[in-house]
């Protein structure tokens, strides 16, 4: 038994919430949210080589996942595995990026089931940016 971090009830160091506060993992000394997140030690110009983030904060906010490599539920870097990416190049559902494969994207070149792009599309219905502007 330990005291909760937040009303200092004594609960099981394996409860999920306080039964008292309802303090989620009240048995830990700082909790900083729910899911998974792993940052390499390795940077480079300031960033983790690899973030991979799929956690969300207290206040139910995502954790973007930002680094040379990323991947998450959000990602921002060079090269983003995401549901929702940033990215030079990026496999994701939804992108921005300069190579994309991606369901919606918009790219300088890509690969993608709905998409804008510069230079080079590939995919369902995608249409190049030269193209779309010329028919405004």
């Amino acid at each position: 038994m330990q005291p909760c971090r937040e009303c200092q009830h004594l609960i099981s160091e394996q409860a999920r919430a306080c039964p008292h506060c309802g303090a989620p993992r009240p048995a830990l000394s700082t909790w900083d949210g729910w899911g998974y997140e792993y940052k390499s030690g390795i940077t480079v110009l300031g960033l983790p080589l690899i973030h991979v983030s799929f956690k969300y904060r207290p206040n139910r906010r995502p954790v973007v996942a930002r680094g040379v490599i990323a991947i998450g539920q959000f990602a921002c870097g060079l090269v983003t595995i995401s549901q929702f990416g940033l990215g030079v190049i990026s496999i994701s559902q939804f992108t921005i990026a300069g190579l994309a494969v991606a369901q919606f994207a918009a790219a300088y070149s890509l690969i993608a089931q709905l998409g804008l792009y510069i230079h080079e599309g590939h995919g369902q219905f995608v249409i190049k940016l030269a193209d779309l502007l010329h028919k405004l």
